[in-house]
């Protein structure tokens, strides 16, 4: 895990003053990577390129391991990340003649290059976000993971390309800084934001699609954005035994790979089945692995029960953290700064306090998450009402009705449907006494969440664009901002891609939600396992907004910056947030916490 930034002008210099800006944005991230910080300027007869590098040290702690690197002076490289099969794409690239100077996963990236050029970076598994120097050829390769767990953000001014790993870098090299209205519109009416696009949620400022590299060209000064990799299209040609089996598989490899590190690791663990799965598997393969989990000051948002049941059935080392909540207004702004742009809801702020208090009080730098399973396993209860919708399209009434029964039977998925939840995928409920369309200004047009055909399409809008960039981007700057590194077992792209071509049959079974996991992590605690309800990493929000925050948010909605751009009308927005006072089922928590994260954002940033 690291920072980078990077500038790239093709056919110009830099002045010296522009240096010294370039190394203060660098350095603005200075928590990414306190270990050391590096920087390469490069005068080519076809132009200027800049690259700076802040280093949180994880694999070969040695000065060896500084960037920005190269081993023969003609390939170099800054790169934020992790490649947790170097060890492997290493042996293989001796075998071709490679030689190697360190024991990073650095030097093996520089070396996949050389061997196979863009093709290589298929080959890798893993996360990142890395800026390659190809002097020989005159051109600068930018490229980004497959499932956007590591941020890549670039502008374009005055004939320069600008990079960098987080958009406060950026943002004084604007000559006009702005927002970009229709993402703040799409993350408001629909909690959503599109990452398959490069748009951001400034004006001006592009993200690297995930899955893409993009390529820049000194001599002629064009750039070039390519993907290096898709998702497989075939359905498993494997009888059911054999997938499940072969799935197991994929998860325990994965574990066992991002395990590496020179540096001590833990697990965070929920109480839930992904976590727990991790849990148990890395136990069995670093012996007494540390593990930590939330304890909520509230018993209806704990997860402590399940937690203690792991540690005691599972025979785990678990650690329990009773994070104070950030009640109060300063703790709120700070994770919005670190954010960079509006989250999902309060959980952010307490998965922040979490890792706050690890860092504190261990000396973990490196912690696996759960992050990705319920999108790839179908985990969600909203892949429910998309799996019943296509069961009736294709005419399956005795399977429909097998698995409504087999829901109420088991007391699952069904029981826990709320109405308000479900009107955001059942045509009938869209935007029908829908009360955050009255906020909202009157033009605004969104596709419909329903519109995804298959169980299996929506899943993979989730992995794409929707709910794993949005967690993604939030572990990271959660993770950054106390210089601690988070690895996501179940976003190893063998696993996902074989998860989401898996039969229908292996993710939802009578009600049982992530069936195939259920079924295969025989380790697990009878309890977690087969466990009926779905909680996951909560936290008391209505609380929050109700009593904690009530006075912030009314001050903050009465002089709605959102308003004064038109954007929403102010006394629906007010009329809005006396309804959820009023405890009305229609107004989720989310509702109220996106637009006040919204108006947070806008002052912070100030917008």
């Amino acid at each position: 895990m690291c920072g980078l930034f990077g500038a790239i002008r093709p056919r110009g210099s830099f002045s010296v003053e522009e240096l010294a800006r370039f190394q203060k944005a660098r350095d603005k991230v200075s928590y990414r990577g306190p270990d050391a910080a590096g920087e390469k300027t490069f005068a080519l007869k076809e132009g200027s390129i800049y690259l700076g590098h802040r280093r949180l040290s994880i694999i070969d702690l040695s000065e060896e391991g500084v960037q920005p690197m190269t081993n023969d002076g003609n390939v170099w490289i800054i790169f934020n990340g992790e490649i947790f099969n170097y060890v492997e794409l290493r042996e293989e690239l001796r075998r071709l003649g490679q030689e190697f100077k360190t024991n990073t996963d650095t030097e093996v990236i520089l070396n996949a290059y050389k061997a196979w050029g863009e093709a290589g970076f298929a080959r890798m598994n893993g996360m990142w976000a890395f800026a390659l120097v190809d002097v020989p050829s005159k051109k600068v390769v930018l490229s980004r993971d497959r499932f956007s767990i590591k941020p890549l953000y670039y502008i374009q001014e005055k004939g320069t390309l600008l990079f960098a790993s987080e958009v406060k870098q950026l943002l004084p090299f604007q000559a006009k800084k702005g927002i970009n209205e229709s993402v703040l519109l799409s993350y408001l009416k629909q909690a959503l934001i599109d990452s398959s696009h490069p748009e951001t949620f400034f004006q001006g400022i592009w993200q690297l699609k995930p899955r893409h590299s993009l390529v820049i060209d000194l001599s002629t000064g064009k750039t070039e954005e390519r993907p290096y990799w898709d998702f497989g299209q075939e359905d498993i040609p494997l009888k059911e035994q054999e997938a499940l089996a072969r799935m197991r598989e994929l998860f325990l490899d994965s574990v066992r790979i991002r395990l590496r590190s020179d540096v001590p690791v833990g697990v965070l663990v929920s109480g839930g089945l992904d976590s727990s799965s991790i849990a148990v598997a890395a136990n069995a393969m670093q012996d007494n692995i540390r593990c930590f989990g939330v304890a909520s000051q509230d018993p209806r948002y704990s997860e402590e029960r399940f937690i203690d049941i792991l540690a005691e059935k599972g025979g785990l080392n678990v650690q329990k953290f009773r994070p104070q909540p950030a009640e109060s207004w300063a703790a709120l702004e700070d994770v919005i700064w670190h954010q960079d742009e509006p989250f999902g809801g309060m959980n952010v702020v307490l998965h922040e306090r979490m890792l706050a208090a690890i860092k504190q009080d261990t000396d973990i730098t490196v912690l696996l998450s759960g992050q990705g399973g319920d999108e790839i396993l179908g985990g969600y209860r909203k892949f429910f009402i998309f799996y019943l919708k296509e069961l009736l399209l294709q005419g399956k009434l005795v399977k429909t009705a097998q698995e409504v029964f087999g829901s109420l039977v088991h007391h699952t998925v069904l029981w826990q449907l709320s109405l308000a939840e479900a009107k955001r995928y059942i045509p009938y409920y869209r935007g029908w006494r829908d009360p955050v369309s009255r906020v909202l200004r009157k033009d605004l047009q969104l596709k419909p969440l329903w519109q995804s055909e298959s169980l299996a399409q929506r899943q993979k809008a989730d992995v794409e664009r929707y709910t794993v960039p949005a967690l993604t981007h939030y572990e990271d700057r959660n993770a950054m901002k106390h210089s601690m590194e988070v690895r996501l077992p179940f976003l190893d792209y063998r696993l996902v891609d074989f998860a989401l071509r898996m039969p229908n049959s292996l993710r939802i079974r009578n009600g049982w939600m992530k069936f195939a996991l259920r079924k295969t992590m025989h380790e697990l605690p009878r309890e977690i396992a087969w466990r009926r309800d779905k909680q996951g990493f909560l936290n008391p929000e209505a609380k929050w907004l109700k009593e904690d925050l009530k006075e912030h948010i009314f001050k903050a909605f009465q002089n709605s910056r959102l308003a004064k751009r038109g954007l929403v009308d102010q006394q629906a927005l007010l009329g809005l947030y006396r309804t959820f006072l009023g405890g009305s089922r229609q107004v989720m928590e989310t509702d109220i916490s996106r637009f006040l994260l919204a108006e947070l954002w806008l002052r912070k940033f100030d917008l």
